[in-house]
C-alpha cells in the first residue's frame, strides 16, 4: 500500500498519491487503498489534538513574553500550527467520491 500513499511531513500523515486514474485500479486494490485511507483518516483527530496542545503551550508562552520579536515568532508558529490543523480537517472531511464506485 505504500506505493499509493506518501508521507506529508508538514501534516504528519500519509496522503493518497495515486499514479493512475481510480478506475484503472483493480477492485481489490481500490478496497485496500480505501481501507488504508480510513485508518489514516481515523488518526487525524488525534493528530489535531496533539497540535492543539502545542498551540496552547505557545499561547501560554506568548502571554508571558516580553520580547516583541519573540512574540512575533510565537504568533507565526501558532499561525502555522493552526494552518496545519485546518488542512487536516479538510482531509478528514474530504468527500468520499471514490467509495461508491468500489461498492458498485
Amino acid at each position: 500500500m505504500e506505493e499509493h500513499f506518501s508521507f506529508d511531513q508538514r501534516l504528519g500523515i500519509s496522503l493518497p498519491n495515486l499514479k493512475s486514474d481510480w478506475e484503472d485500479y483493480s477492485l481489490e486494490t481500490q478496497q485496500a487503498v480505501l481501507l488504508q485511507w480510513e485508518k489514516i483518516r481515523g488518526s487525524i483527530p488525534d493528530r489535531i489534538a496533539d497540535l492543539e496542545k502545542f498551540i496552547n503551550q505557545k499561547q501560554a508562552e506568548l502571554s508571558n513574553e516580553g520580547s516583541f520579536l519573540r512574540s512575533c515568532q510565537l504568533n507565526s508558529e501558532i499561525s502555522e500550527l493552526a494552518s496545519i490543523i485546518n488542512d487536516l480537517w479538510i482531509w478528514y472531511r474530504a468527500d468520499q467520491t471514490i467509495s461508491p464506485k468500489v461498492h458498485q
